[in-house]
């Protein structure tokens, strides 16, 4: 059984988590406590020890970044719960975590819990991924992304991608030192990036415009890396304006 955590200040979705929880996983998961403020979510965790915890992002008293990082370690899985708040979701997809949005759909739910029960017993230490997510939250710091591969979570900085290649589903990150394959498409990718940064020349390569060495008159960026990206003819202008503003 899965110990579970529900640290939410709004009653009405505290009672719908646990509407769904009976519902749906009665027998995988038991509820240990719940908490309506970031000194009540501190307390509880720290005496629970939970294996899953279910995180309002913007609580009363402060937000769940808060709670996250006065913890010596975060040896559990999260499923925030927000409103639609841009700034929240990106800081929580810049990190690769799970979330829910208000009003909590059924199936999303399910899916959310599910993946949890499947990682449980593996052993985890999610303090580098949330502080991600929670530097850009709190501290509006941007220059890392987490990317999630089947056999590991890669912490990456923004200033070791030299560009990144899509190919339908999947996306390349082409860095320094090695290559890194994501299960997301270009269009899921680059509004994580930082968009002074990188500059999306063409339907499948965004490139980071710190490598850029030259543009080629017939049409191709080349990098420090010597590697040779194409530019579409449609975006040419707006490359370079960019590039050699």
């Amino acid at each position: 059984m899965l110990k579970t955590l529900i640290i939410e200040d709004e009653k009405h979705i505290r009672d719908e988590l646990k509407g769904l929880l009976a519902e749906f996983f009665e027998s995988s998961l038991t509820i240990m406590a719940e908490a309506t403020s970031v000194k009540e979510g501190i307390k509880a965790i720290l005496e629970h020890k939970p294996d899953l915890v279910f995180l309002d992002i913007d609580l009363g008293d402060g937000s769940s970044f808060d709670i996250l990082a006065v913890l010596p370690e975060i040896s559990f899985d999260i499923i925030f719960v927000t409103g639609y708040d841009s700034h929240a979701i990106k800081a929580i997809k810049l990190g690769a975590l799970d979330y829910l949005l208000k009003p909590i759909d059924n199936y999303e739910f399910k899916e959310s819990v599910e993946k949890a029960i499947e990682s449980y017993q593996k052993s985890k230490n999610n303090g580098n991924i949330v502080s991600v997510a929670g530097n850009f939250y709190t501290n509006h710091i941007h220059d890392k992304i987490v990317l999630k591969t089947l056999d590991a979570q890669h912490l990456v900085n923004f200033n070791d991608i030299v560009y990144c290649k899509s190919d339908g589903n999947y996306t390349t990150f082409h860095l320094i030192k090695e290559q890194i394959v994501v299960s997301k498409p270009m269009k899921k990718i680059q509004p994580l990036l930082d968009e002074q940064q990188f500059i999306k020349c063409h339907q499948s390569y965004i490139v980071n415009a710190n490598y850029v060495t030259k543009y080629r008159n017939d049409g191709f960026l080349i990098t420090k890396t010597e590697d040779t990206i194409p530019v579409a003819t449609r975006r040419k202008d707006e490359v370079l304006q960019i590039l050699f503003k």
